[in-house]
């Protein structure tokens, strides 16, 4: 009797399904990461779901044929890009997704430009699990999402566990997250990645932190880099949020980190082999999906296509008006908006400014999703350009504290983030080194300590968004992309001479 009990102990703490000693276990891993909206492909045929269904179905065929096994993730970021998905709540996004038969998403900071019943409502139009370990209820130790999932492949055990960029509150809507608290993500892949491992045969990061070579996150909060190093047994990392491509893997600490871009327009695929409790990355690549210097043209999935056209054309409807013309290209691309003065950043604070005869604005590049090409404007490519739907605000400050407010952007709000600031109606002049003021003029005039100054800028710098100073604002419920609307409307065809780049800001 004792030998039997003994024996149902043992067993009962085996793990429902273990590896085949020998055996070799092929599983692809295919990724995207922040679609921002890209439903439907560009002007130029460039992306979009149904050519992406179409690569995926046939990647399943091709891996499954070699034995292998498929999982379908996302590293986040889904929501907020482009008009005919964000007025419908990224409703073809998500279900276009499941479509296509993703697996599970990790929940990305523009995921919070919606509150958490609208998250709730997407994921069950996705009809697959979001995670992320690192968010929580404000007060209390309950996540609002699902840590990991696992997946079962034969008899091998496979974890995804998610995380999200504690910055998600300085990078999305703040008051979608005044009710959930996000801890740091490096402390958390510490905390639960040792029982993760444990008892888990593959372990995957799924992460919207970013991948900051070397660690050169600047002022953003530290991304898979510092996870990888930081924490020991997790086998790969898929990663967003940074929108930078790897077209190789880089390996850190053992741990191998891949991220797909941007906006549908490459899948990732990342095969691993598992052999007795060891595995290999074996391949990885990103595969273009229609871009202009692929060599292969991939057809448009007919189903998808057909089951998206109808969200496409009720924004169409709206969306399609001409509203003026462009002369040239109205830079808004993220690496340029983010670190140099450029022309749209002009046009957009100079609509800011004059829209409330205020004495300067000031815009966050990171606010700027996209560029006006050359000919029509329309009210869509305005949205597209400025997708959050925020209010612009003005904020009335004395010359010593506006200096004090300008120093501290140029300062801390560095080249190469989402904060970096753009500027209307102000003449600054900095050291070079320290990046402190040596002089400021408004309206071509030196300011003076003494006088009231009236700034406009987005409500989300103004509430201490993308970590500029918190202000005290005045709100009149203008939005900035119809403020924006209404100035190229008053103006027909833009000139380029009026808003090319004037190095507001010089460094002496």
């Amino acid at each position: 009797m004792k030998n039997i009990l003994l024996a149902s102990i043992f067993l009962s703490s085996l793990p429902l399904w273990a590896y085949t000693p020998g055996k070799t276990y092929k599983v692809s891993i295919l990724h995207t990461n922040d679609n921002h909206g890209r439903f439907w492909q560009n002007k130029e045929g460039e992306y979009g779901m149904s050519a992406r269904s179409t690569l995926i179905k046939s990647l399943r065929e091709e891996i499954q044929k070699e034995g292998g096994h498929v999982l379908l993730i996302d590293a986040g970021d889904v929501n907020t890009g482009v008009p005919q998905s964000d007025m419908l709540d990224a409703e073809p996004d998500f279900k276009g997704m499941k479509r296509m038969g993703y697996d599970v998403m990790a929940i990305g900071n523009h995921e919070f430009d919606n509150d958490l019943t609208t998250i709730k409502k997407q994921r069950q139009w996705a009809g697959f699990p979001f995670i992320s370990a690192n968010i929580y209820h404000k007060n209390s130790n309950r996540r609002v999402f699902p840590s990991h999932i696992i997946k079962k492949i034969e008899d091998l055990k496979v974890t995804i566990f998610g995380l999200t960029t504690e910055d998600t509150p300085l990078k999305s809507n703040p008051i979608n997250t005044k009710n959930v608290r996000f801890t740091p993500a490096v402390e958390e892949a510490k905390k639960i990645v040792p029982g993760l491992r444990k008892k888990t045969d593959i372990l995957i990061a799924l992460t919207h932190t970013g991948h900051y070579p070397n660690e050169s996150q600047g002022p953003d909060a530290p991304g898979d880099v510092t996870i990888a190093k930081q924490t020991q047994g997790i086998d790969l990392i898929v990663g967003g949020h940074t929108q930078k491509p790897l077209f190789e893997a880089d390996v850190v600490n053992g741990t191998a980190i891949v991220q797909a871009f941007e906006w549908g327009k490459y899948v990732g695929r990342v095969d691993l082999e598992f052999l007795d409790g060891k595995v290999t990355v074996k391949n990885y690549k990103l595969i273009p999906v229609n871009l202009k210097d692929a060599s292969v043209r991939i057809d448009q999935d007919q189903e998808m296509e057909s089951f998206l056209k109808p969200f496409k054309d009720k924004g169409d409807t709206t969306l399609l008006i001409e509203i003026g013309k462009a002369d040239v290209l109205y830079i808004g691309d993220r690496a340029q908006v983010r670190s140099q003065e450029t022309n749209l950043g002009n046009l957009i604070t100079r609509s800011y400014r004059e829209k409330f005869q205020a004495d300067l604005s000031v815009l966050n590049g990171g606010s700027v999703r996209d560029s006006i090409t050359p000919g029509k404007i329309t009210y869509e490519t305005v949205l597209t350009v400025l997708p959050f739907g925020g209010e612009v605000v003005t904020s009335t400050l004395d010359g010593k504290a506006l200096k004090d407010y300008l120093e501290f952007c140029l300062v801390n709000l560095l080249p190469g983030s989402g904060s970096f600031p753009h500027f209307s109606g102000v003449e600054i002049v900095a050291d070079q080194t320290s990046r402190k003021l040596k002089s400021v003029k408004i309206a071509g005039t030196d300011i003076d300590d003494a006088k009231l100054y009236r700034i406009a800028l987005p409500e989300f710098i103004a509430a201490g968004g993308d970590r500029y100073p918190k202000l005290e604002f005045q709100k009149y419920g203008h939005v900035d992309a119809d403020i924006l609307k209404d100035f190229i409307l008053k103006i027909g065809t833009l000139n380029a001479t009026d808003f090319a780049p004037k190095q507001y800001i010089r460094f002496e």
